[in-house]
């Protein structure tokens, strides 16, 4: 018995991880139709974030290497917010010449207004950074720290999930989608190699400093003790898939994505911006893979390169759980996470550790055989 609760907890822990980062997966491929394979490093993005903010707010050691990273994003924050104002004005005055009794606004123009929002944007995540080293020097526990930190990471991999989404993949939106596959592998790479820079993150493992409470249990039963970290990491993460579940059925944002999802043409015909949809689409699916990030750094503290193993088995096991639950349906990649969960800890506790890997790739291949199209999926009828 208290080797199944344990085994049960621990699962039901590590399966809530793999379903927030198989949701950004899930919602990139409902509305797009397309494998984002750089959103698993987006997850480790998350994490190493975390860290550098936790380093920096004066939790964990305050001379890690990694610490590097953070000294030149002022100026590039500077440099964008310069840029912005530039730019701004050169387009105001080009429409002011065009439009003379018109009202200019910045949603009206091609670059200053996502120039300006990125600005914004990266100020408001430095200064969370900076709440996160001021509620540390007031002695939080690191339970608030805590907070401020996974806000600071999910804005930060929010940042550039707009800017990747801008940047590589709106260009290729008419283009075969063998050419955006290829670009989303090219800027997992990108994202892989520029963390292993010593002006990033360094080739250093680290460790994650402990900010969530682990000194006592919350209950034991059966000899097995259930710790703040499992429960807060799980709890967290159930809330936030309810909140984007929430999002997308009962929201009218949440009807516009649908309607993208269904037919980009005619959701255009009917007023809904889409490109607008899909940037917030790319930014809640990073925010919640930085979210992952945080849990699992507190969840597993030790935290290896960008370009590791084990961070490219863990987005691959969380793509898995995105198509054993039915890829493009939200609610199959919370119920295929928690199975990938439950799959691989219960075989490994009780047939083979070294086979953890083979069971979760193996209900893959089982799945693909009865159900292409996932559990919860419907599937795909084309009319011809």
């Amino acid at each position: 018995m208290e080797k199944f609760l344990q085994t049960l907890i621990d699962a039901l822990a590590v399966g809530s991880l793999y379903a927030l980062i198989a949701l950004g997966y899930t919602m990139v491929y409902g509305i797009l139709k397309f494998i984002n394979f750089a959103h698993s490093d987006v997850f480790v993005l998350g994490a190493w974030t975390s860290f550098l903010v936790a380093v920096a707010a004066g939790w964990g050691d305050p001379q890690a290497s990694a610490g590097a990273g953070r000294e030149w994003v002022a100026w590039v924050l500077w440099a964008a917010t310069i840029a912005a104002a530039v730019i701004a004005a050169f387009e105001y005055a080009a429409w002011k010449r065009r439009h003379p009794t018109d009202a200019f606004s910045l949603n009206r123009t091609r670059l200053a207004g996502s120039l300006v929002l990125v600005a914004a944007w990266g100020w408001a995540a430095l200064g969370l950074a900076k709440m996160a080293g001021v509620v540390k020097a007031w002695g939080d526990n690191g339970l608030f720290s805590g907070l401020l930190i996974l806000l600071c990471a999910m804005a930060t991999c929010g940042l550039v999930g707009f800017v990747l989404e801008r940047l590589a993949y709106k260009p290729l939106r008419k283009a075969p989608r063998l050419n955006v596959l290829i670009t989303a592998i090219g800027v997992s790479l990108l994202l892989q190699n520029l963390g292993q820079l010593q002006a990033m993150f360094g080739t250093r493992p680290q460790r994650m400093p402990t900010l969530l409470p682990t000194d006592a249990p919350l209950a034991t039963i059966a000899n097995v003790k259930i710790m703040p970290v499992d429960v807060i990491g799980a709890a967290t993460a159930v809330a936030l898939m309810f909140l984007l579940d929430f999002l997308v059925h009962r929201t009218k944002f949440g009807r516009s994505m649908r309607a993208v999802s269904f037919n980009p043409t005619t959701a255009s015909l009917m007023g809904i911006p889409v490109d607008r949809v899909i940037s917030v689409t790319f930014v809640i699916g990073a925010s919640l893979a930085a979210a992952a990030g945080f849990l699992y750094g507190q969840k597993y503290p030790g935290l290896n390169q960008t370009a590791a193993a084990v961070w490219v088995l863990l987005g691959l096991k969380a793509f898995v759980a995105a198509v054993v639950g039915g890829i493009g349906n939200i609610r199959g990649a919370m119920l295929g996470g928690v199975l990938i969960g439950l799959l691989e800890f219960f075989g490994a506790a009780y047939v083979s550790a070294a086979m953890r890997d083979v069971y979760v790739f193996s209900l893959l291949i089982v799945v693909l055989l009865v159900r292409p199209s996932g559990i919860l999926g419907r599937p795909m009828v084309e009319k011809v």
